[in-house]
């Protein structure tokens, strides 16, 4: 009985021994020879050119450090608030034709475009209400410095609705408007407020 034992662990044994050199004997994953030939790294530095959108963010990093190196006081959250206002008030000012509240918000050049619109609009007799249908909404789009001019370029959304009167009845109009607005300050001056000096159409 004890040699029937031996003679079942000496089998085991070597199923055992035969598993281990199947295993150990294998090659597994690659080995030196395997390794290609290295290749050669072209020479000179790799330069990897940022994309339009990321050459506009870098542009846009760019004016905004320049213009809060030459303001530190300059806050990116407390000027769009105070444009969203000067929005407001421009839209509701030029369609009720009030030159007094435009003049102080605008360049004289865009003055000029206004005042021309507002003319041509009370010599056909008309009058113009604008309700803002919700809150227009301000995106900080750009900024730039050149010389002591700072600007400010800001991206408005917004859905408002227009009365108008005229010699052939009232009219009802609901608008969608996208426009960049470009704001401008003198660095060197104590007046802190901005004016606007360029408005342009944008993309919805």
């Amino acid at each position: 009985m004890q040699a029937l034992e031996l003679i079942i662990f000496a089998v085991l044994a070597a199923v055992v021994l035969y598993q281990l050199y199947s295993v150990l004997g294998r090659r597994v994953g690659r080995q030196p020879e395997d390794n290609p030939a290295p290749v050669e790294a072209p020479r000179g530095p790799v330069v990897v050119e940022p994309s339009r959108g990321e050459e506009a963010d870098l542009a846009s990093a760019d004016g905004l450090a320049a213009l809060r190196a030459r303001d530190p006081a300059f806050d990116v959250g407390h000027f769009l608030g105070g444009a969203r206002q000067a929005y407001e008030m421009v839209v509701r000012g030029f369609a009720a034709g009030d030159r007094d509240t435009l003049r102080p918000l605008l360049s004289p050049q865009v003055m000029e475009g206004f005042e021309g619109a507002i003319a041509a609009r009370e010599a056909e007799n008309r009058t113009e209400t604008v309700e803002f249908l919700h809150p227009p909404r301000a995106d900080f789009e750009s900024a730039a410095v050149r010389g002591d001019l700072a600007q400010v370029v800001v991206r408005f959304l917004a859905e408002f609705r227009s009365r108008t009167r005229g010699p052939e009845g009232e009219g009802v109009d609901d608008r969608r408007t996208a426009e960049l607005w470009t704001f401008e300050r003198d660095l060197k001056s104590r007046d802190p407020n901005w004016i606007l000096v360029n408005v342009d159409a944008a993309a919805a």
